[in-house]
């Protein structure tokens, strides 16, 4: 899944580690979702979205996924 979350962090200076921190997740855990290898839980999506002030669907490209 295509994500922002790597463009955001960098328009606020913020690294892996920080964003992690904020989020509470692991640095290993962003850097998965930011090259695609990871889905982050609803939960994390929510946190993540919500840190940069933004919604899930403006931070998540749902785009690609099967629709039911």
């Amino acid at each position: 899944m295509k994500t922002r979350i790597k463009e955001l962090r960098k328009e606020r200076k913020l690294s892996q580690e920080e964003l992690a921190l904020a989020v509470g997740t692991t640095r290993q855990t962003i850097t998965s979702i930011e090259v695609g290898k990871y889905t982050a839980s609803l939960v994390l999506a929510y946190k993540i979205a919500r840190f940069f002030g933004l919604t899930i669907e403006e931070v998540f490209d749902f785009s690609e996924e099967n629709e039911f």
